[in-house]
């Protein structure tokens, strides 16, 4: 696990990029910024609605994340902004109406 430190300078240090990356090609070891701001660092290779990462935020800690809640990704020294699937518009538009409660 990368310290917080470390998350953050990978980040800015990188490129920005008009490209659009999936949240299935998010792989182990990329960094990423939820759309409340916090960093994170993918921990799984899976695809899907729902990720496992580390992430700093007021506290480092593990845990599930939302694809949809995947901001920005930085892959190989870029950074890209996530595009979802039709699956995942439509199922985090469902989760929007429970308010993300579970």
């Amino acid at each position: 696990m990368k310290a917080t430190d470390e998350i953050k300078k990978e980040f800015l240090d990188a490129e920005p990029t008009e490209e659009l990356i999936k949240t299935n090609d998010i792989k182990k070891g990329d960094i990423f910024v939820e759309t409340n701001g916090w960093f994170g660092e993918m921990i799984d290779n899976m695809k899907g609605n729902i990720r496992l990462a580390n992430i700093h935020g007021l506290f480092t800690e593990m845990g599930s994340v939302y694809a949809w809640d995947i901001a920005q990704v930085c892959k190989n020294g870029k950074i890209y902004d996530v595009e979802l699937t039709p699956k995942q518009e439509k199922d985090k538009e469902r989760c929007s109406l429970f308010g993300n409660i579970w």
